[in-house]
């Protein structure tokens, strides 16, 4: 058996957090997922779809989403009910997320997800100047601490300074 979900869409507004008895967090949002075509009249339309995601990662979703996000979603489709309150039986088909991607940037004019596709388990990168996951990243390192085991740090900018890239003989490919 198979039930697996791929949507990519844009929030219509900004998402739930609650979190329930035993604290565990859970956040829900409904992405717009436009047709592949449109209608008669010659419009495009879209499908609202629900999707409850939890956990650190519903917490994520919750802080860095909003509406008009871009983002991508993979999971499961799954069906529930309840009783209304009127005592009819009321049916729920929502998406249960295992995966969210933020696939805009936070400063985007559409909304407010991640650059870098990045996914929800790994924290945002922010500016360089934020104090985001400790350390002062205004204060440019020392040359020496700058490479390690051979390799130039990834978060430099290696074109910075003089405009040149220390590249030896080594690290070249032909």
């Amino acid at each position: 058996m198979m039930n697996r979900v791929v949507l990519v869409g844009r929030l219509t507004k900004d998402p739930d957090l609650r979190y329930t008895p035993n604290g565990v967090p859970v956040a829900t949002f409904t992405l717009a997922v436009n047709r592949p075509f449109s209608s008669q009249s010659g419009e495009r339309e879209a499908d609202f779809i629900n999707c409850v995601v939890w956990r650190k990662p519903a917490e994520n979703v919750a802080n860095f989403l909003k509406k008009g996000s871009l983002a991508g979603v993979d999971g499961r489709i799954q069906t529930r009910h309840y009783e209304g309150q009127d005592g009819k039986r009321v049916y729920v088909t929502e998406v249960q997320a295992e995966s969210v991607q933020f696939l805009e940037p936070r400063n985007a004019s559409g909304g407010g997800g991640r650059s870098d596709n990045d996914q929800f388990g790994t924290p945002p990168r922010e500016p360089q100047g934020s104090s985001y996951g400790g350390g002062n990243q205004n204060q440019r390192p020392n040359q020496n601490n700058n490479r390690q085991g051979g390799y130039t740090r990834v978060d430099e900018d290696p074109f910075a300074g003089n405009g040149q890239i220390d590249i030896s003989d080594d690290d070249l490919p032909f």
